[in-house]
């Protein structure tokens, strides 16, 4: 299951369909893409793949709704995403990721980038469905942000959802919906400096500071992505870009 797309001069073209995934492609002063599945979610062997090329372009992507991973006995549901960019711009705002009750999980990025080229891109994780709390079995974490070739920033780790709750025990804490946000620029002083001016203080370099990380937290969805919705719109008054909306109110 898979969708490959691609803009060239912000001319769009369908590479690849596969169903049950889907798409709507808009243009209103700018191009904006929903990724949407017609199905349930994401079941124990599947395999998700999109890949999104950008060159001398800009796009804004979005889910139509939330990520929700079924259980399994024993395969994991495999979500990978690849994304170029040349000379380009992409804006890519996910709804939140739901593991349901003994799923399984392995998420692989990949962001390759150009100097010229800038991208925001977020990831959201709750606690579950409403009567669940981080009751899923393991997800693994393979995330890689290539500039120029070269590895900026490798993220990698594995965690289950009884080491998550252990974890938020001890911190006593309450905020248990969580963003992680991975952002380039081009004028990454500015971007940190206007951050923290707005109080958003859990965000950093890179190695080389060509990229800006994050993370947010929030007691609930709403806030959660009302501050990513922030970030975004200081991201976006860098590149000397309106507000934008999703169309989700």
């Amino acid at each position: 299951m898979s969708i490959a797309l691609e803009f060239q001069d912000d001319i769009f073209r369908l590479k690849k369909l596969e169903l049950p995934a889907r798409y709507y492609h808009f243009f209103e002063k700018e191009n904006y893409v929903k990724l949407l599945c017609v199905g349930e979610g994401i079941f124990p062997g599947d395999k998700w793949r999109t890949k999104i090329t950008l060159e001398n372009s800009s796009s804004v992507f979005s889910t139509e709704s939330a990520m929700k991973v079924y259980p399994s006995a024993k395969e994991f549901s495999i979500n990978a995403i690849d994304i170029s960019l040349k000379n380009s711009n992409c804006e890519f705002i996910n709804d939140e990721l739901i593991l349901y009750k003994n799923s399984k999980l392995i998420q692989f990025l990949k962001i390759y980038a150009d100097q010229k080229s800038t991208f925001f891109y977020t990831d959201i994780l709750s606690s579950g469905r409403s009567f669940e709390n981080f009751d899923f079995t393991a997800m693994h974490i393979r995330n890689k942000f290539f500039i120029e070739g070269t590895l900026e920033y490798y993220e990698n780790f594995d965690i289950s959802g009884d080491n998550m709750r252990k974890y938020l025990q001890r911190h006593k804490a309450k905020m248990l919906i969580f963003a992680k946000l991975y952002i380039k620029t081009g004028a990454n002083d500015a971007f940190l400096d206007t951050l923290a001016q707005q109080n958003f203080l859990s965000f950093s370099y890179t190695k080389t500071k060509k990229m800006v990380i994050g993370t947010i937290s929030a007691e609930n969805m709403h806030i959660i992505k009302n501050k990513i919705n922030k970030v975004w719109n200081i991201y976006r008054k860098i590149l000397h870009k309106s507000k934008f909306n999703l169309g989700k109110q």
